[in-house]
């Protein structure tokens, strides 16, 4: 069995993490991972960073920007070996905010087909959810989706 180089080539982790070197460039360039060069010149990256390069890749797909990312990636000690509980306590600013996401997206999956508060009154079920658009008085938006708590539709699809 043939050991596991420690450090990759920039071809080589970005052929890993499975994007591009440009971005590989980019996440460097805007502090969230790092590199160093060898005695050839060549950019080197420490395994571990591929983990960061997930990390960021799963938040910016659930729409967390970067400057979100930052401070979490921030929290995790450089240069070191990361264990779960620093991920862990590094993540913790996310959980609130993603617990909210999850369930936004739970309510777009079981409401899409039923009167989400929106003021279209277009589906058949808008008139005795949401009669002459009332829930309007309340705010913008699909009150049902992003309101107030008590604005909340229970309805399943």
């Amino acid at each position: 069995m043939s050991a596991i180089a420690k450090d990759l080539s920039v071809g080589a982790m970005a052929a890993r993490a499975g994007v591009a070197v440009s971005t590989l460039h980019y996440y460097e360039a805007e502090g969230l991972i790092s590199s160093w060069r060898n005695s050839a010149n060549h950019r080197r990256y420490d395994r571990r960073e591929l983990r960061r390069v997930a990390i960021i890749r799963a938040a910016q797909s659930v729409g967390v920007p970067l400057s979100e990312i930052r401070i979490v990636l921030d929290a995790v000690p450089p240069n070191s070996v990361v264990t779960a509980a620093d991920w862990a306590r590094a993540a913790e600013p996310w959980a609130a905010r993603l617990d909210a996401q999850i369930e936004t997206l739970q309510r777009l999956r079981k409401q899409m087909t039923s009167c989400i508060g929106c003021g279209c009154l277009s589906l058949e079920t808008c008139p005795l959810y949401n009669p002459r658009d009332t829930l309007a008085a309340n705010g913008p938006g699909a009150r049902r989706w992003n309101g107030a708590p008590e604005e909340r539709s229970t309805l399943e699809s």
